[in-house]
């Protein structure tokens, strides 16, 4: 059984005609966690937002090589990009809830994409809250304002908007850098419960996180200002992190540069 979910092959992103990913190939296995960490500006984000086309909504920036999901090139077979974000869901650094109630936030993605009874609805919002581990903190309070809640709820309240449209894909950028420590572990402790069902692709600057939640981490790394950022090393969380084969990546994640 092929148990990879997400294949780069050659992959280059441009600005304009400034090329600042190059040559990325790697293989993402599906229900796993891979970790993109690297220096400030190295294209992580970037490289994340590949994967469900959202730097398409940047002006002048085009693509090479291949990102292939599930046999799918998601760059050149006539994509229907709408159901691709449906499948591939985004979890952004700070929480970005909508300005509704938090049964509001949930239900709105799936509203868009067909029509669902109140019965239904309400099933969504239960199952949806239930995976991102929320539900018995709001369950009595569904119509109040999501904003009322505290950072971390807001942010498994974005997780649980992902959820609420069956995505496959989490992509997470820097899911709990703008949360304090308890809220921190909630969010690890949750993106290790979605594994089991979801492959989770997350950015982050943080090492122990990389090495506490995920099964791969990958090293991307700008040489230079004039210089694309490529892929220095991709392997097992722990093989890269206790005997990385590159000494970049040594120098790295010991500290020595970034």
């Amino acid at each position: 059984m092929n148990d990879t979910k997400i294949k780069v092959r050659d992959y280059g992103f441009y600005y304009g005609s400034s090329k600042v990913l190059s040559d990325i190939s790697m293989d993402i296995p599906k229900n796993s966690i891979t970790a993109l960490i690297g220096p400030s500006g190295c294209g992580k984000s970037t490289f994340l937002r590949t994967f469900n086309r959202m730097n398409d909504l940047l002006p002048g920036t085009r693509v090479d090589g291949d990102i292939v999901i599930d046999g799918m090139d998601i760059y050149k077979d006539n994509i229907d990009v709408v159901e691709l974000r449906k499948r591939i869901g985004m979890v952004f650094q700070r929480p970005n809830p909508f300005p509704k109630t938090i049964y509001e936030n949930i239900v709105y993605g799936p509203r868009l994409h067909k029509r669902y009874s109140k019965s239904e609805l309400d099933d969504i919002v239960e199952v949806s809250l239930k995976k991102a581990a929320l539900w018995d903190e709001v369950k009595e309070k569904l119509n109040t304002n999501a904003l009322d809640l505290s950072g971390g709820q807001q942010q498994r309240l974005c997780i649980a908007r992902v959820l609420a449209v069956e995505s496959e894909i989490i992509l997470m950028d820097e899911p709990a850098s703008a949360l304090d420590p308890i809220s921190t572990q909630k969010i690890e402790d949750l993106i290790d419960e979605l594994k089991q069902n979801y492959t989770i692709v997350i950015v982050t600057h943080n090492m122990q996180q990389a090495a506490r939640v995920s099964q791969k981490t990958a090293f991307l790394l700008m040489e230079s200002f004039d210089t694309p950022a490529t892929l220095v090393e991709y392997d097992d969380t722990n093989k890269l992190f206790t005997n990385p084969r590159d000494k970049r990546t040594e120098d790295y994640i010991t500290g020595r540069f970034g």
